[in-house]
């Protein structure tokens, strides 16, 4: 029988963690098995026969909740539903955004259950009853999107807005920096073409970057010239097994293919083409993120093209209004009259209404789709603010031309406006696009070929080919020269090398691999060739699993950004109504006399004045900078940790780092080196020393604990199997030998979590472990043993007990040694003002004696593995951030409950969910790495938001003449322009300092001079 899921019930803890199970269903031939993307509520529907488990009568039905944000709301959908008289069961899950609902159709009708979870405050939508064809419903795939024309933290809300009210979508987030959006969405619902029109109706650009559909390709094409080409193409797909559809776009020369992986390889397509043609067409694989880098290039270029042509037609627009009068040949014919217009009023107009309708055009897109989406942006302010200038002149020429009175012109402010704004845009773009360095970095490290070693069906090597290295299939046997980047995670087959793997793990050592030894690809070999084997290739690799995590992190939320969002959704319309004061306030107070005429410029009037200094304040205020300020630090941030072997999983994991008070370190492999040595083995008993440790090796070989690898590994030197003294053919013969030739058949294992193991020898119980497994299965410790096992406690090491036959037998004495980093960082911690807790399920003389060495004054021992999560929990009462330190397996229900949880030591499993923080070098230096990085970035944010404040809250009554009657300054809207455009790249810039960050030395923490 499968378990049943009936009473499974999904919620999320505090800062976004999942839970960590508290119990675990061993698996056998029964149990359900729950693909990887399949649904909680799949897995229910096709697990045990529930429809026997529903009393006749009775009817099933699932329902899409919308607006679900926490576990809260799930019970409150739950509590609805069943407070409706006649329904059976009702389960809500919370990530699915489904209930699942069981009830009495005499009594319930749908609709009673659609509107009883809307009456609770939600949407809901009746889902069709899946069909019994038992086809297996497809789990939800995430796309990744390019989306062009966002310019400020009110577009974003505004695109996530439209995403997450889309059918079938669970979850949309979108990154002003990187102008991407990642959506989580049900294909059986919506598509990803339904997504990009979505967006495209809303006013803005996208396209579809990547997803985790398995198969799909996308592939140059080079070769093709003409129509018949593309036919001569369009054949040779047809004719291949597996292609499901394909589409040629002519003008990228992209093919994309839609392919069945259980029938041809993506290897096998591109050699079908390229052979089906004869050599004609060649096809190599396009890097996603290599066309996101084409897309960037593409947007900076566009936008220099923008800025130059504003420029070209602005200057002779400010040289009409300032030199040109100086040189009386020009003047003269500036001021020739041709129609009801002089000459220079022509070209004024015609120069101007170009930069403005044509060049400017931008604007007047982006803020009409942001007011029609009852949003409003930056473009709005430029578009109101340049628009005011451009029609009041056209207004005063024309008002002149009519009644002969001439009013003086604006032109030149709407053209130099357009144009420091574009300035603005160009220099955001460059330094945007050096934010996201940190991707573009970890892309270049995967060499873009491989060369493959071709073998005939025995195995022998008959050749060696080169293939694109994202062509690599797993079981490809690749050849590495010296010099070369390692192409693929794998094993090392053939052959020895150094490699330098500090471009990874951020360890400057370089790594000997021989055969059997892992690599990591994208890493460099340095001397000797050899052959790998591929193991994990694609979105598997280390690689790609550290672009997608630093990716994932940089388009994450800090929760301080919520406060530019809500400042950037009220921003603009109270610019505007500032603006409305300001040209109100003048123009009233200059018709009642309240300032002298004077004042005004020639030829001017008291409405002009006052709209000159309205028209400032709406284009030098700036909610880009506000928008700015989170995400492109937070960008940087995770760019540089994951450069120093830190990755970091969030802008909320940042946030929760920079205040952490307590930091709790597992004792064994992480202030430990984890590499557990017994060093004593005293008997008390009448039999020899080699029999005692056969009896307690046989014992422990069944187990997986560091310490029972130990034991093992110490008879077996001890019985004269030392696998140093080896060769490798007489390694792989001698562990068969030991296990059958001196180890005892062991009966009813089994392991006692934190107290040791137990079973059946010769049909006598045996026990190895701690004093509490001995004392509760009712066996007496003498005194000496006791006095003995103390002894070695207070120095460091563990002791193991061995009772068998319900008497002590003798007594092991295990040591891991201390890391030797370990005492500084504790130290340095402690004056970083952070406390240190160490936390072991050993006993505490043993664990005294630790923290006494490596200076932790708060101990906390005999802790079992789930009563980790309880010491967590006890730090966390009054408030105080806790961060835990520990190997990301063992530790996951701690690193989960932790606020702050940093898996160390992964090296190439980066994987970890439970862990906020990946440290992938087995070195507590980098715990200190990620508490200072995340104080630096946030120190950095808090600059850029006072930053951008302050730039508002100065500027916005400068450019209002608030102090133009005491100290006559006055700021013109074109000035007001170049002021705006330029905060923005400031607050950018200020993060792009972070790049320059630096790991802190011990010795400056410590406050030791080096001599």
């Amino acid at each position: 029988m499968s378990p049943s899921m009936r009473d499974l019930q999904l919620t999320q803890v505090a800062g976004g963690k999942r839970s960590p199970p508290s119990t675990a269903v061993p698996a056998d031939d029964d149990t359900l098995d729950i693909e990887e993307g399949t649904r909680l509520l799949d897995s229910y529907d096709h697990g045990d026969d529930h429809s026997g488990s529903i009393q006749d009568g009775m009817r099933r039905i699932q329902v899409r909740v919308t607006g679900m944000t926490c576990a809260a709301c799930s019970n409150s959908v739950e509590g609805a539903l069943k407070s409706i008289d006649g329904v059976f069961t009702a389960s809500v899950a919370l990530l699915q955004n489904r209930a699942d609902v069981v009830f009495d159709p005499l009594l319930v009708k749908d609709e009673d259950i659609k509107t009883a979870i809307e009456d609770a405050g939600f949407e809901a939508d009746i889902l069709p009853e899946p069909s019994n064809v038992g086809t297996k419903q497809r789990g939800t795939l995430v796309g990744q999107f390019t989306i062009g024309g966002m310019t400020c933290a009110a577009c974003v809300n505004s695109v996530e807005g439209i995403l997450r009210d889309l059918p079938g979508v669970k979850r949309a987030v979108v990154a002003l920096a990187t102008s991407l959006g990642e959506v989580e969405y049900d294909p059986t619902v919506i598509s990803k073409d339904d997504i990009v029109n979505a967006i495209e109706d809303a006013g803005f650009e996208a396209s579809l970057v990547q997803s985790s559909q398995q198969d799909k390709i996308i592939l140059g094409v080079a070769g093709v010239f003409n129509e018949l080409d593309v036919q001569f193409l369009e054949g040779i797909l047809s004719s291949l097994k597996g292609v499901r559809q394909f589409r040629f776009d002519r003008i990228s020369a992209e093919l994309e293919l839609l392919f069945d992986p259980e029938v041809v390889s993506s290897r096998s397509l591109v050699d079908g083409v390229e052979g089906g043609s004869n050599g004609k067409f060649k096809l190599h694989v396009m890097n996603p993120y290599a066309r996101m880098t084409t897309k960037d290039v593409e947007e900076t270029s566009n936008m220099f093209q923008l800025f130059t042509s504003s420029l070209f037609l602005s200057i002779p627009v400010f040289l009409i209004r300032v030199v040109c009068p100086h040189i009386p040949l020009l003047d003269a014919f500036l001021l020739w009259r041709c129609g009801p217009f002089s000459m220079g009023d022509w070209l004024k107009w015609a120069l101007v209404s170009v930069v403005q309708f044509v060049i400017g055009k931008r604007f007047y897109i982006a803020a009409g789709r942001a007011l029609r989406n009852g949003s409003t942006n930056m473009d709005v302010l430029v578009a109101l603010g340049t628009s005011a200038s451009y029609f009041y002149s056209v207004g005063a020429l024309l008002y002149g031309a009519l009644t002969g009175f001439w009013s003086p012109t604006y032109f030149e402010t709407s053209a130099m406006l357009i144009t420091f704004v574009l300035l603005g845009k160009y220099l955001e773009c460059l330094a945007k696009g050096k934010t996201s360095d940190a991707i573009k970095k970890l892309v270049e490290l995967a060499p873009a070929t491989a060369s493959l070693v071709v073998k005939d069906k025995v195995g022998n090597i008959i050749g060696e080919r080169e293939i694109d290295a994202l062509l690599i299939q797993p079981g490809d046997t690749l050849k590495v020269l010296p010099g070369a980047k390692l192409p693929a995670d794998g094993v090392v087959v053939w052959g020895s090398s150094y490699v330098n793997e500090s471009m990874v793990t951020g360890e400057s050592a370089p790594v000997l691999k021989e055969v059997d030894s892992p690599v990591i690809g994208g890493t460099i070999n340095l001397h000797g060739a050899f052959h790998i084997k591929a193991t994990k290739v694609g979105s598997e690799a280390v690689l790609s699993q550290i672009i997608s995590l630093v990716e994932t992190a940089q388009m994450s939320k800090a929760p301080i950004q919520k406060f530019a969002d809500y400042v950037a959704s009220i921003f603009v319309p109270v610019v505007v109504t500032l603006a409305l004061f300001t040209l109100l306030g003048w123009y009233v107070a200059g018709i009642a006399g309240a300032y002298p005429k004077q004042w005004l410029p020639d030829n001017s009037n008291y409405f002009v004045f006052a709209l000159m200094f309205s028209i400032s304040v709406v284009v030098i205020a700036c909610p880009c900078a506000l928008g700015l300020a989170t995400p492109t630090a937070v960008m940087v941030a995770t760019g540089v940790g994951a450069n120093n072997g830190v990755l970091i999983k969030g802008g909320d994991a940042l946030e929760r780092a920079q205040k952490v008070k307590y930091v709790i370190f597992d004792k064994t492999g992480t202030l430990t080196q984890g590499k557990a040595k017994v060093t004593t083995a005293k008997v008390f008993s009448e039999m020899d020393r080699g029999e005692f440790l056969t009896l307690v090796a046989s014992a422990e070989a069944s187990s997986e604990h560091p310490l029972a690898k130990a034991i093992v590994e110490y008879a077996r030197h001890f019985h004269f199997f030392d696998e140093n003294s080896l060769t490798e053919d007489a390694k792989k013969n001698s562990k068969a030998t030991l296990n059958s030739a001196w180890l005892h058949d062991v009966a009813e294992f089994s392991a006692v979590p934190g107290k040791g193991i137990q079973c059946f020898i010769n049909g006598k119980r045996i026990l190895v472990g701690n004093r509490k497994l001995l004392t509760e299965n009712g066996v007496s410790i003498p005194t000496h043993v006791e006095q003995f096992v103390v002894d070695l406690e207070e120095d460091a090491r563990t002791g193991i007990l061995a009772a068998y036959d319900d008497n002590v037998i003798g007594v092991l004495g295990v040591a891991d040694p201390l890391k030797r980093e370990a005492a500084v960082v504790v130290e340095g911690l402690g004056k970083m003002g952070v406390t240190p807790v160490m936390v072991t399920g050993d006993n505490w003389r043993t664990a005294r004696a630790v923290a006494r060495e490596v200076g932790i004054q708060d101990v906390r021992a005999e802790v079992m593995p789930a009563g980790k999560a309880d010491v967590i929990h006890s730090f966390q009462k009054d408030g105080s951030i806790v961060a835990m330190v520990g190997d990301g397996i063992n530790d996951s229900p701690a690193l989960a409950a932790a606020d702050v949880g940093m898996a160390i030591g992964a090296g190439t499993d980066i994987a970890i969910e439970a862990a906020d923080y990946v440290l992938m070098r087995n070195n507590l230096e980098d715990v200190i790495t990620a508490i200072d990085l995340s104080r630096k970035t946030f120190s950095r944010i808090r600059l850029n938001y006072i930053f951008a404040m302050a730039y508002n809250v100065v500027a916005i009554p400068v450019a209002a003449g608030v102090f133009f009657p005491s100290l006559g300054i006055e700021l013109p809207p074109w000035a007001a322009g170049a002021c705006m455009a330029l905060s923005s790249v400031s607050v950018v810039c200020s993060s792009l300092l972070l790049r320059r960050y630096k790991k802190p030395r011990l010795t400056t923490i410590l406050e030791i001079t080096v001599e």
